[in-house]
């Protein structure tokens, strides 16, 4: 099975976001659209022509535990820059792991496990065709399991 395959099922819809927008835009859009990462790009919210990175709740959760230091307390730095008022410029990884629609679910599967992401976009020539998640890469070996399973199932009845 390929990820062509995946966005096929699931489509190719992609929630994307400014760089230049906040943190608080960035919770409302994970929030509103139940997903759990951003792609950040230029023209976002009406297309992803060029790619600058991603943001995830991961992401945000790590950057949140970084204002605050060992007691709990916020750092001086952080009060003089609320929280949600950052830009997700300044939160985004932009270092992208990326995959192709011609790519095998078993290949991308091994690839987000070794370098531990949950969320990866899917390019076709330099643009932006979709983005699957470990839980898309995952209904996919189940989905594929189970009818293995039933054609095994109905070659041991026969």
């Amino acid at each position: 099975m390929l990820l062509q395959d995946i966005l096929k099922a699931k489509g190719s819809t992609v929630f994307s976001i400014r760089p230049d927008q906040t943190v608080a835009d960035a919770v409302r859009d994970l929030v509103q659209h139940h997903v759990g990462a951003l792609l950040v790009c230029e023209t976002a919210p009406s297309g992803c022509d060029h790619l600058l990175g991603i943001i995830s709740e991961r992401d945000l959760l790590y950057a949140h535990a970084g204002l605050h230091g060992p007691s709990g307390s916020v750092p001086a730095a952080a009060a003089a820059c609320p929280w949600m008022a950052r830009r997700v410029a300044d939160l985004m990884t932009t270092e992208l792991i990326t995959a192709s629609p011609g790519d095998s679910v078993e290949q991308i599967m091994g690839l987000m496990t070794c370098k531990r992401i949950r969320h990866l976009p899917v390019l076709a020539e330099g643009r932006v065709v979709g983005i699957v998640s470990i839980g898309d890469i995952v209904k996919a070996q189940l989905d594929h399991l189970a009818v293995e399973n039933r054609f095994m199932k109905d070659y041991i009845r026969v």
